[in-house]
């Protein structure tokens, strides 16, 4: 049985993004996701932010569209591009903040020269029947045109009590799994014991640490990344503990020694200016 065309094109772009087999992957839809407020005054500009990232070197951006397309110059050629196709502001009354809504389309990728597409969905929210549909209309259409879906699975719900449990987290990646997520980001379950389940949840489904909040300290966050990778994880899609270091390519050189190098969080840190 030969390959279709869109397989080829689905496995071309997945290796451009996870052809190390490991993958760091810039998050940068804080704007829309948590505001301004979330940037350092003096990084406001995405430009700013973005320049420094590529040059240090990620494997892809994740990107909501309108800022990939005020940025195409600076990314444009050097790294993949994730193109986020959903999100939501947190503007909204708090009861509507568990959906997500659409801010682009395949198309829009397409026309963009991305190498993936992402949306989110909040398994155990209200809404999450209005959020699976838009997923599935986002797969669709990229399966159509050969490009692979990353989920951002985020267990959110007026029944779960903590989203960071390790029943909760996994739960939440089977059912990317299920959903037929080619990638899965989702939250640090606290230890490599606990996430290595998140893993064998995923039933082969590449799993990315999402970065969350920024530590106290650098070697906090180095620290959940080795037990990331020491747990089975494909690496990790992280913002802010990127863009809120004080030195963002020291940082991202700190995370590419262990995702990588194989290096210890002791090694890495001491990279960072």
């Amino acid at each position: 049985m030969f390959p279709t065309y869109r397989s080829i094109g689905k496995r071309i772009r997945f290796n451009r993004i996870m052809g190390r087999g490991r993958a760091i992957i810039f998050a940068f839809d804080h704007g829309v996701e948590h505001g301004p407020s979330d940037f350092p005054e003096d990084r406001i500009d995405p430009r700013i932010v973005l320049t420094e990232v590529v040059e240090a070197g990620v494997d892809a951006v994740m990107l909501l569209p309108g800022v990939a397309r005020l940025t195409s110059d600076i990314w444009g050629g050097r790294t993949s591009l994730i193109l986020k196709l959903t999100s939501k502001t947190n503007l909204r009354p708090e009861e509507y903040r568990l959906i997500q809504s659409i801010f682009g389309f395949v198309e829009d990728a397409i026309a963009l020269d991305a190498d993936a597409v992402a949306a989110t969905i909040y398994w155990g929210s209200p809404f999450e029947d209005e959020m699976l549909e838009i997923w599935f209309n986002i797969r669709e259409a990229a399966d159509h045109y050969g490009l692979p879906c990353l989920q951002l699975a985020y267990p959110r719900g007026p029944t779960i009590k903590d989203r960071f449990d390790v029943e909760i987290v996994r739960y939440g990646a089977r059912a990317a799994a299920e959903s037929g997520a080619d990638l899965i980001k989702t939250y640090y379950t606290g230890s490599r014991e606990s996430f290595a389940k998140v893993v064998e949840a995923a039933s082969g489904v590449p799993v990315l640490m999402s970065g969350g909040p920024k530590t106290p300290k650098a070697i906090d966050f180095l620290k959940q990344v080795r037990n990331v990778i020491d747990a089975g994880g494909k690496g990790v899609v992280v913002g802010r503990n990127v863009f809120q270091a004080p030195n963002i390519k020291s940082m991202i050189k700190a995370i590419q020694l262990i995702v990588y190098e194989d290096r210890s969080p002791e090694e890495a840190v001491k990279v960072i200016k």
